[in-house]
Formats: structure tokens, C-alpha cells, sequence
């Protein structure tokens, strides 16, 4: 009976330490810092400049910088294209200095499937104000280049505005079609800023 209790015992070890697993990593982005200028705006040509920049594991981030406004891409775009879909808030809004991705774990494989990314939106009553809002994004992987946002919640004033965008990410990120699929947005006192996508960026 011991012999027998004691496999049991590691079989369920095994099970559970190979089961899938879904856990958050974080890193940060310094676009001054950390980031590779890929393209800029010629002399005449508007305010644009877009850059590369590490994020999880060799999953890189793309920040697109136009008219005081960001866009972003997560994981890996498709072949030849730095410039995919432009996704952003109306009003003027910067990408915050730290990312949170939801890792798949598959015995020794982690795999990001999500970020969630902090923005700072101007406020279009008052501009002085900014309006926090956690982006939730599909990451992009090798094998099909997409990426774009899955959901949308005002993180200010809401205590449980974290909570919500892991809740959003593990529960849409894996299977969302990007320029089909409906994104989830979850606002409260504050009113989610408009937000916008647009499949060939104006540059």
C-alpha cells in the first residue's frame, strides 16, 4: 500500500508541476532609454517616429509616436510590416513605464499571450487632468503577427481595475480576432476616453 501511495504521490507532483499555469511577468519600457528609432518624420512631414523596444523574453514592443499620441504592438509583427494597425485614444495619451504579461506556462514553455499596458490620457474637459486607463492587448506571436486591444478599463478611481484587465486578458486575449471582434471596455465614474483603430497609420 506505501509503494502504491507513494506513486500516486508523485504522479500528482508530476501532474501539477507540468500542468498549464498562468502567472504575470513584468518589465519596464524607456522608449528614451531602452528603445531602437526604426523610422522618423522627414523635415516637413508631420511629428511621427516609431521604435522598437524590448519587452518579455524576446518578445519586443512597437511604440508609434504621432502628434503627441501612442500606439502599441506586442510581440512580433508580421514579416516586412513595423507598422501595423495604429490603435489609440483621440485625445493626447503616452504609454506608461511598465508592462504586465500574462505568461502561459506549458512544462518548460512560457509563452506571453497578453500585456496589459498603463496609458495617461489627457482629459478632454480638462486637459490638465489625466485619465488612467490599463489597455489589455493580444501579443502577437511567430506564427501569426497579430496584435491589437482586447479590452479597455479606466483604472481611475477604480481600486479593482487590475483585477478586471488579467480577468479580461485570460478570459479573450488567446482566441481574439483583431479588426473583428468587439473589444470590452469598463468605465465607471470616469468616463473611457474614445479610442480608436485604424489599419493603414497616416504618416
Amino acid at each position: 500500500m506505501r509503494p502504491l501511495l507513494l506513486g500516486l504521490m508523485l504522479a500528482g507532483f508530476c501532474h501539477s508541476a507540468f500542468a498549464d499555469e498562468i502567472s504575470s511577468a513584468y518589465t519596464d519600457l524607456d522608449i528614451g532609454k531602452d528603445c531602437a528609432t526604426v523610422a522618423v518624420a522627414a523635415e516637413g512631414d508631420g511629428q511621427w517616429a516609431n521604435f522598437v523596444c524590448p519587452g518579455y523574453r524576446g518578445f519586443p514592443v512597437l511604440v508609434y509616436d504621432d502628434d503627441a499620441r501612442q500606439s502599441a504592438f506586442y510581440g512580433f509583427p508580421p514579416p516586412g510590416d513595423l507598422a501595423p494597425a495604429w490603435e489609440s485614444f483621440a485625445a493626447f495619451n503616452s504609454v506608461g513605464p511598465k508592462i504586465e504579461w500574462r505568461v502561459e506556462t506549458k512544462g518548460e514553455t512560457a509563452i506571453p499571450f497578453a500585456a496589459i499596458h498603463r496609458r495617461l490620457v489627457s482629459d478632454p474637459e480638462d486637459p490638465e487632468k489625466k485619465i488612467e486607463v490599463l489597455v489589455v492587448s493580444r501579443v502577437a506571436q511567430l506564427t501569426d503577427g497579430k496584435s491589437c486591444a482586447v479590452g479597455l478599463v479606466v483604472a481611475s478611481g477604480n481600486p479593482t481595475a487590475n483585477d478586471m484587465a488579467r480577468r479580461i486578458a485570460d478570459e479573450q486575449a488567446r482566441d481574439f480576432v483583431c479588426g473583428a471582434d468587439e473589444r470590452v471596455q469598463v468605465s465607471g465614474e470616469v468616463p473611457l476616453p474614445e479610442f480608436t483603430r485604424q489599419e493603414e497609420p497616416e504618416q
